[in-house]
C-alpha cells in the first residue's frame, strides 16, 4: 500500500473532494484525521472508512479559525506522534458568470481571502511539525483558471492563481527541510456538477462547454483527483516538490 503507516490530515473532509481523497488515503493504509465545520458529515466519512477496515477519526474544525487549526494539529501530533500528509479541501463560495466590471467588491474578494487564508493556516500548522521531522507532504488545491484567461470567473481564478503562488513559496521554504509541497490542479470535476451551473446557461450546455475546453474532451473525476493525491503523498513521488499536478485533461498544458 502506498501510504502504509502514514498519518494524514484532511480538512474539509465532509465535502466531495475531501471525502473521496480521505477514503483513498485510508485505502492505501494511512491513518486519517478528518475535520470540517459540519461534524456530522465528517463523522459519516470516518464511519465509512472504519466500516471498510480503515483507521479514521473526526473532529469539528473551522479551517479559517487559526486557533482551532493549531489546536487540532497539535492534538493529532499528540495522539499519532507525527503528521505525514496534509490536504485542505474545504469548500467556499465563488460568484462567477459576472464580469469584473460588474461584480460586487465583496463577491470578488471572498474566494481570494477565504481560500488563500485557509490553505495558508492549515499548511503552516502542519508544516511546523513536519519540519521538525524533516519529512512530510503538503498538498494544496487549485483549478484550471489559475493559468488561463477565462472571462467571468470573478475572484475564483485569482484565488486559484494565488494558491499556486503560495504553494511555490511554501515549497521553496520547506523543501530544504525535507517537506514536499505539490499543488493539484483539476479542471471542473464532472461528478460535482449540479443542476444549476455557476454560469447562466443550461447544465448540459455548461458541461459541453467545459468538456470541449479540454484536449481529452472529458472532465476529471473525483477518483482521478483522489488517486493522484494518494500517489503524490507517497514515497513514489519523492522527487516532486514546488510543482503542479495538472488534472485538467489538457486544458492547461504547463
Amino acid at each position: 500500500m502506498l501510504l502504509e503507516q502514514k498519518v494524514a490530515l484532511v480538512f474539509g473532509a465532509g465535502g466531495a473532494i475531501g471525502r473521496t481523497v480521505a477514503r483513498a488515503f485510508a485505502d492505501e493504509g494511512a491513518q486519517v484525521f478528518l475535520s470540517g465545520r459540519n461534524l456530522a458529515a465528517v463523522e459519516a466519512v470516518a464511519d465509512e472508512i472504519g466500516a471498510a477496515g480503515g483507521k479514521a477519526s473526526a473532529a469539528r474544525v473551522d479551517a479559517l479559525d487559526e486557533d482551532a487549526v493549531n489546536r487540532h494539529v497539535s492534538d493529532v501530533v499528540q495522539e499519532a506522534g507525527r503528521i505525514d500528509v496534509v490536504l485542505n479541501a474545504i469548500g467556499f463560495k465563488a460568484v462567477q458568470g459576472v464580469s469584473l466590471t460588474d461584480i460586487d467588491r465583496d463577491d470578488f474578494l471572498s474566494p481570494i481571502v477565504t481560500w488563500t487564508t485557509a490553505q495558508f493556516l492549515t499548511a503552516r500548522a502542519a508544516a511546523r511539525y513536519m519540519v521538525r521531522e524533516r519529512s512530510g507532504v503538503v498538498l494544496t488545491l487549485s483549478a484550471s483558471p489559475a493559468r488561463l484567461a477565462i472571462a467571468s470567473t470573478g475572484g475564483f481564478g485569482v484565488a486559484c492563481a494565488a494558491i499556486e503562488g503560495l504553494s511555490r513559496t511554501l515549497a521553496a521554504e520547506l523543501s530544504p527541510h525535507g517537506v514536499r509541497v505539490v499543488c493539484i490542479r483539476p479542471h471542473r470535476i464532472g461528478d460535482t456538477l449540479g443542476p444549476d451551473p455557476d454560469f447562466p446557461m443550461a447544465p448540459d450546455e455548461f458541461r459541453s462547454l467545459i468538456e470541449n475546453m479540454t484536449l481529452l474532451k472529458r472532465l476529471p473525476t473525483l477518483e482521478n483527483v483522489a488517486s493522484t493525491a494518494a500517489f503524490l503523498a507517497s514515497d513514489g513521488a519523492a522527487a516532486m516538490s514546488g510543482t503542479v499536478a495538472d488534472l485538467t485533461g489538457g486544458m492547461s498544458v504547463d
